[in-house]
């Protein structure tokens, strides 16, 4: 399936015998003598689990089919029950074809000693669309990472360390595209050491298929009516060089920036037990960029459904769901996910966006089209032109995220507040910062600058390609403009009213002048009156407040997530890929988000702190890559530009 191909969901529906079955495929999702016990029998079985996860720390499993969730709820029952368990169980499984939530709950009504499992995983399952979705349960101790698509396209696209493969999907005869060379392949890269494979299939061209990808295959009891099944594991001449053991490194981490960006870091660092000093020089978090009343929290859409879509959707996505499970937690934070209408700009615009909804048969939870006239209806104001929905989306308070991402590990997150960094120096032993006086102030093997357009300052880090953004917020008194239900986007936007205020905005201006301007306001108004035609009524410019911020954004626009090139370092001759580039050891960089930040932040921030832990990486290696900040050193080398 390519990239841009849309998803289609499973239909419900049941063999003669009342067994779940697939009209696509024409074949039944699990065997007739019961789907739990199939899965305990075979892939649990098959990969001699759990015996063998109870001597790791974590556990990693990947599943081809992940179908009715069963294998999934299964081995999260067992591990539960287990009081030798992992500490963390990572469970990766792919699906061409997922179900609803909705349909989950039917299906899964058969084995009620699952129940509370189902519901749990009902509770945050994802709005469909393709792609990585990564979920957290048992507070955070059980990772499942979903990849809805073509499993022949996301395998190639997994960055994970596998200990154990679940091979499940409709038979052979049935989908052959699940049982052949470019999917045993794929499996065997990402294999860790000691890895193993289960199937129910002994079909000789499924066994000589994993024998040429490497895997040793035997045939032991089958479950139910089908007499044998198979195993296997991975042979040693395939399985790739252990890295450095994380047991074995120091497991704390300088933040310097607490923006959204540097506390969300925080966050998910200190949640897989990591030290967190994070370095502020303002006395309370959020105070820059971070700082303003309210930000619009939508996706982007394209046509094509590029790069810039796929990532900016996988994180939207993941936010919202963070950001509920912070909420279930207890943690206040400001997030009103009322919706977001983004209007088009004129008839040729809303014909596109029209079109988009259409080509890429989004479900209607995650985007619709609106006509001018149901537009209007929803804002109870005449606007001119249709726009898309995004019933997820809306708006929330930046410093109320920083606030819930510091109070959920407080014992492991240091502030280090009303201290500047202006200088850093790495030696044998890590990195060392250092204040104005050339002080060392705090000093860890891990360095991360979330510090937006200020992290130029630093000698190791002054070629980062940001450029600093200079944004004015106008806010408006409540019952000065037309009261709004959600937030409203164009070229600018609006929120509703957050305490007595609405945000208005943003200037998208490349001068660095801290104050306030009328100019400004008045092109935020204009933007204002664009959307919402007739309501600024007489709205004097000169006497509204509001707030200017400098965002840092990269000279594509797409965030800078993970490990900094060296830019001093000479690349060697016919570098051809960013894994080439040479780095800056142990500095990593989460940076330019832009105008986006709201959108990119939490998900940067759980990419680069599974890029530090080792985890399973919870995006595909494309959009890895288009986040790399080496991409600008690869690209000026491939022009010749060394």
């Amino acid at each position: 399936m390519p990239a841009n191909e849309p998803l289609i969901p499973a239909r419900l529906a049941y063999s003669a015998n009342g067994t779940p079955y697939s009209e696509l495929f024409d074949d039944i999702y699990h065997s007739t003598d019961g789907g739990l016990q199939q899965a305990r029998h075979v892939f649990l079985g098959g990969n001699d689990l759990p015996a063998r996860w109870q001597a790791k720390s974590r556990f990693t499993i990947l599943e081809t089919g992940f179908g009715l969730g069963l294998n999934f709820l299964a081995t999260w029952a067992a591990w539960r029950d287990d009081p030798l368990r992992p500490t963390r169980l990572d469970y990766l499984s792919i699906e061409k074809h997922p179900f609803s939530a909705s349909d989950l709950a039917s299906l899964h009504a058969r084995w009620p000693e699952l129940a509370t499992y189902s519901a749990a995983l009902r509770s945050c399952w994802p709005i469909l669309t393709p792609g990585f979705h990564r979920l957290y349960l048992e507070e955070g101790q059980v990772c499942l990472t979903l990849l809805f698509g073509d499993a022949q396209r996301l395998l190639p696209q997994l960055q994970a360390k596998v200990d154990a493969i679940y091979l499940d999907g409709f038979a052979p005869t049935k989908n052959p595209d699940l049982w052949c060379g470019s999917i045993y392949r794929p499996l065997a890269r990402c294999c860790h050491a000691d890895a193993t494979l289960a199937t129910y299939t002994v079909a000789t061209a499924v066994r000589d298929g994993l024998s040429h990808a490497g895997f040793a295959t035997e045939k032991r009891k089958g479950f139910g009516r089908k007499r044998e099944m198979l195993s296997a594991r991975l042979g040693v001449q395939h399985i790739r060089p252990q890295t450095r053991s994380i047991a074995d490194r120091d497991r704390h981490a300088i933040v310097i920036g607490a923006g959204i960006a540097g506390c969300a870091l925080s966050e998910r660092l200190a949640s897989r037990g990591w030290q967190v000093s994070l370095i502020e020089r303002h006395a309370a978090p959020a105070q820059e960029a971070s700082g303003n009343l309210a930000g619009i929290v939508r996706p982007m859409l394209s046509l094509d459904d590029n790069i810039a879509s796929r990532l900016s959707r996988a994180c939207f996505l993941f936010a919202s769901r963070h950001w509920q499970s912070l909420i279930a937690q207890g943690l206040l934070l400001r997030w009103l996910p009322n919706g977001v209408l983004h209007l088009a700009r004129d008839a040729a615009h809303e014909n596109l966006q029209r079109q988009i909804v259409e080509a890429r048969r989004f479900p209607s939870d995650y985007c619709r089209f609106l006509s001018a006239d149901e537009a209007s209806a929803l804002l109870n104001w005449p606007v001119t032109h249709g726009g898309w929905l995004f019933p997820g989306g809306g708006h929330a308070n930046p410093a109320s995220l920083c606030q819930a991402y510091l109070q959920r590990f407080p014992d492991r997150i240091e502030r280090s507040f009303t201290r500047e960094a202006l200088s850093l120096r790495h030696t044998g032993s890590g990195w060392q910062v250092c204040d104005w006086r050339g002080q060392v102030f705090a000093q860890a093997e891990t360095l991360i600058l979330a510090s937006g357009a200020e992290a130029k300052r630093f000698e190791q880090t002054q070629n980062l390609p940001i450029r600093r953004i200079r944004g004015q917020v106008t806010h408006i008194p409540a019952g000065d403009m037309p009261a709004l239900k959600l937030a409203l986007t164009r070229e600018g936007y609006a929120t509703p009213a957050l305490d007595g205020w609405h945000c208005v905005g943003a200037s998208y201006e490349l001068e660095e002048n801290p104050n306030l301007t009328v100019a400004s306001t008045k092109s935020n108004l204009t933007r204002l009156e664009q959307m919402l035609p007739g309501s600024l009524r007489n709205i004097d410019a000169s006497l509204l407040g509001g707030r200017v911020a400098t965002r840092a954004a990269a000279t594509d626009r797409l965030p800078l997530v993970g490990a900094l090139p060296d830019s001093m370092a000479t690349i060697a001759p016919h570098t051809s890929r960013l894994s080439e580039i040479p780095r800056l050891p142990g500095l990593y960089g989460l940076l330019g988000l832009g105008s986006r930040g709201l959108v990119w932040h939490a998900l940067a921030a759980e990419l680069l702190a599974a890029q530090l832990e080792d985890d399973p990486l919870p995006l595909e290696a494309d959009l890895i890559a288009a986040a790399d900040p080496a991409r600008f050193l690869l690209r000026r080398y491939r022009r010749g530009n060394r």
